[in-house]
């Protein structure tokens, strides 16, 4: 009995970890611990005066002090893929990138994004470039493009990117 009470907790954290249908879309955080978050400044009527200019992203980004602590802290708790606890393996992320308006600091926002993974941070990055462009030229409202990031960024990658 023992034996399957130590299986348990030590399967129980990956659980959480993986995202339904994981085997597929390794990329894909948990919805239940990522739901992601917006920023309220950034509105629709304020695409042109936040997100839109340069260097916005850059002005509210978090300090890699914060982000790494929050990353190590994640991965420790069990939000890892398959046990694997190398930060160096992952990138801590916005669901919602801040390029479209996403929280800079919101723990509902930010989760270990695996790098190492079919679906990893490199193709998100791709996407939230070309989002972030559609946004601005007025081609995408900004609700559908966090939207995109916050249910399934997968099938938006596909979608607008190819």
């Amino acid at each position: 009995m023992r034996a399957r009470v130590v299986l348990v907790a030590v399967l129980a954290p990956l659980a959480l970890a993986l995202p339904a249908g994981a085997a597929r879309n390794l990329g894909l955080p948990n919805a239940r611990l990522t739901p992601g978050a917006t920023n309220p400044a950034v509105r629709q009527a304020t695409v042109h005066s936040t997100i839109c200019v340069p260097g916005y992203s850059s002005s509210i980004r978090p300090s890699e002090s914060y982000t790494e602590r929050l990353k190590f802290s994640q991965l420790d708790g069990g939000y890892n893929l398959r046990g694997d606890t190398r930060a160096s393996h992952y990138e801590e992320d916005h669901l919602i990138p801040l390029e479209v308006g996403g929280s800079a600091t919101s723990v509902k926002n930010l989760w270990p994004e695996p790098r190492y993974v079919a679906w990893g941070a490199a193709k998100k990055d791709a996407l939230e470039n070309r989002l972030h462009a559609l946004v601005c030229s007025g081609a995408v409202p900004l609700v559908t493009a966090q939207r995109v990031f916050a249910t399934n960024w997968i099938a938006g990658y596909q979608r607008y990117v190819g």
